[in-house]
């Protein structure tokens, strides 16, 4: 059994500014956390394999750096493990959307501190299946939040920007960067047609501009999109922005991050343990998962009660 805690890294998480940071971040740790042990990721989905090694090798405390992606495939790696490993977070990406659900600090030497005197939290976690970019049927865990409609089409232009020359996500940092994709999103997208099914219900037939299946609060950076959710009550909640035109979402985006946009007529709440979605044309509608590009429906969506620990601020 390793005793010392494991940091993940992810040096390219908000466009490289981790890796930048990551000295300042480590002198922080060190000073108000203690000793610890450090692996960097190389590629996508590193991170899980790193993770799922080390709680199946006994490491009891291990930390992801890096944004909501980051933490996500640490957790994944951790529940594909089978072992009761507990999940530290120490706050460096883009969004920074699941850490505010938590309350953890964004500051080094406060995240430092929250990890030290914090305690062991249990949570549930999300599973989805899905159509991979491969065309093929992949399944992966999720704490945050899963959405398909404008929430792929503005990750995908986040992830854009940030591989822009001049770096515009990097300089706007998290929350401006998510906004400003939403502003170009909302002008330009089209709404799809989708079947939706709750735990044993009827399928329901929608337009939706977003449709989330929420574990967590926050998304988009800083979006309150499902502000009664909780990690601990075995449900989703899923909430669907229905046929708004282009100027409402703009008008009404205010209220997603202030989280009182579900008393509007057009934006439907409800809570469930299971959830399965298609498209209802031939149009391919695109997934993402804990703030990342998975793949595309169909897709099915199950909670698991208490599935993972993390470590929270006492």
């Amino acid at each position: 059994m390793t005793s010392l805690p494991l940091v993940i890294v992810n040096p390219a998480s908000a466009g490289g500014a981790t890796g930048d940071a990551w000295p300042g971040i480590a002198g922080q740790l060190r000073r108000h956390f203690g000793p610890f042990s450090c692996a960097f990721t190389r590629r996508s989905r590193d991170a899980v394999e790193i993770a799922r090694r080390e709680a199946s090798a006994g490491r009891r405390l291990i930390i992801a750096c890096g944004g909501d992606g980051t933490i996500s495939e640490v957790a994944n790696g951790i529940l594909l493990s089978g072992v009761d490993a507990e999940l530290g977070i120490l706050p460096s990406g883009t969004g920074g959307d699941f850490r505010r659900t938590l309350k953890i600090p964004t500051r080094a030497a406060d995240a430092a501190l929250a990890l030290r005197n914090g305690q062991a939290r249990r949570i549930d976690a999300g599973r989805v299946s899905f159509i991979n970019d491969a065309g093929v049927e992949e399944s992966r865990y999720f704490l945050n939040v899963a959405s398909f409609g404008m929430g792929g089409a503005v990750v995908k232009r986040v992830k854009e920007n940030f591989l822009l020359p001049a770096g515009s996500a990097r300089l706007l940092g998290g929350r401006l960067s998510f906004a400003a994709a939403a502003v170009e999103t909302a002008l330009t997208f089209s709404k799809p047609s989708v079947r939706v099914r709750l735990d044993e219900g009827p399928e329901s037939d929608l337009v939706v501009a977003n449709f989330c299946v929420a574990n967590a609060r926050y998304f988009g950076g800083g979006m309150r999109v499902a502000p009664e959710a909780k990690v601990n009550d075995g449900l989703f909640d899923v909430v669907a922005i229905g046929d708004l035109s282009p100027l409402s979402i703009l008008a009404n985006s205010y209220r997603v991050y202030l989280g009182t946009h579900l008393g509007m007529r057009d934006v439907r709440h409800a809570r469930a343990r299971r959830v399965t979605a298609r498209a209802a044309s031939s149009n391919e509608v695109e997934l993402e998962v804990d703030g990342e590009l998975a793949g595309r429906l169909p897709a099915r969506f199950e909670i698991l009660p208490g599935a993972l620990l993390v470590r929270c601020p006492g």
